[in-house]
């Protein structure tokens, strides 16, 4: 039985399902829906993860097309009209501001795309894992960031951190609303109502602070040089990866800083040549395996369309987001139940807004962390009062 979520709020959880509308209660024998809402944590299929997060209007039927349009705009009208009147909708359930013949209309034809796309879309081969992500996304959207005002105002001389208030204060842009399918590699990205946080400025990183005790961040040492090593058959160093290379590439002539700068200038110019490097992390065997000349497929089962010029580059990205993702995706789980819970990500790092009481979990998760798909990756630590003025930990 298909249903379509009226709102996205757990006080607001009506359903339509059947051509009726159902507020005070879930009916059972729910089958599929279009979209996960994290009020309504049900065991159903989710069309748009079919589709691999395509829009509505991007996988809607051509003799659908017209009528769809209609109704979306009309939605995006009603919308409209609710901000010009300053009612706001998160203090609001939609569907009492809204008539109700346009909301049978609308959920009804959101049903009909939903089942054109759950029947002539295959199920993709790394379901289980965007369905997960998709549940620990919509968590950390549900978690208002604690943003110090009074910090943000000390820097109002500069004229970003003017731009960054004005979201702040005028937008309510507290909340960091992450997109799962808008990179080509599968990186996060933000919608454009969402807190900055993945081009946030880190001279503005200190207006970040936990609601708990303090922030706790996990990085992997080095993440994409270990994810082509790995991806070559090589096994993981258990030290610092740069350090590992002074050894065992570059027969100890390097001072770690240069050592640095030497492989990543060769890692990400796919034309540069060194040997030594090359030896050590078989660049083009992977390039080989990977590439077909048109497409990367990556371990994790994602297809990305590429030329020669970004193909490593777009293996190495795509292969170690997911790698954190599905990490990040672990830890969340540790945390189920408990206060602390994961604040945000970055491209290669993990935040969790940490309480004391759950200090029995560090090791776990750290631990858990670095277990990675290919291998065993080293892990950075570090804690801080707010995300501008953070220490290594371990």
């Amino acid at each position: 039985m298909l249903f379509q979520a009226l709102d996205t709020k757990k006080e607001c959880a009506g359903i339509y399902t059947s051509g009726d509308i159902v507020r005070d209660h879930i009916p059972s024998g729910l089958s599929a829906t279009w979209k996960y809402t994290p009020h309504l944590d049900l065991p159903v299929e989710y069309a748009n993860l079919y589709c691999c997060g395509k829009s509505i209007a991007e996988v809607c039927p051509s003799h659908k097309q017209e009528e769809w349009t209609k109704l979306n705009a009309k939605l995006h009208n009603y919308i409209k009209a609710c901000d010009t009147a300053k009612v706001d909708l998160d203090q609001n359930c939609f569907y009492d501001l809204v008539p109700q013949n346009f909301l049978l209309e609308y959920c009804e034809i959101r049903n009909q795309i939903t089942e054109h796309v759950l029947n002539n879309y295959e199920k993709p081969e790394n379901y289980d894992f965007l369905l997960d992500l998709v549940k620990m996304l919509g968590h950390i959207k549900t978690l208002p960031l604690n943003i110090d005002a009074r910090a943000l105002k000390n820097l109002m001389a500069l004229p970003r951190a003017r731009r960054l208030y004005k979201k702040l204060i005028k937008k309510g842009a507290h909340r960091v609303d992450y997109l799962a399918f808008k990179s080509k590699t599968g990186r996060l990205t933000t919608s454009k109502n969402s807190f900055p946080i993945l081009t946030l400025d880190k001279g503005f990183r200190s207006v970040v602070k936990p609601t708990n005790d303090y922030f706790l961040e996990l990085d992997f040492n080095a993440a994409e040089l270990r994810t082509l090593l790995a991806l070559s058959g090589k096994a993981q160093p258990d030290i610092d990866i740069h350090e590992w290379n002074i050894k065992n590439i570059y027969r100890g002539a390097l001072t770690r800083d240069a050592a640095k700068k030497r492989i990543f200038a060769w890692l990400y110019n796919p034309n540069s040549k060194d040997f030594l490097s090359d030896r050590a992390y078989e660049r083009d065997e992977v390039l080989r395996e990977h590439f077909d000349g048109k497409c990367v497929k990556t371990v994790f089962n994602r297809t990305i369309v590429a030329d020669k010029h970004h193909a490593l580059n777009y293996i190495i990205q795509s292969t170690t987001s997911d790698l954190l993702l599905k990490r990040a995706i672990e830890v969340g789980k540790i945390l189920q139940g408990r206060k602390s819970n994961i604040s945000f990500l970055l491209h290669d790092s993990l935040v969790v807004d940490f309480a004391k009481e759950d200090a029995d979990l560090l090791e776990k998760m750290v631990i858990t962390f670095g277990n990675t798909d290919l291998g065993r990756y080293v892990v950075n630590a570090s804690v801080g009062k707010d995300f501008g003025n953070m220490a290594r930990w371990r």
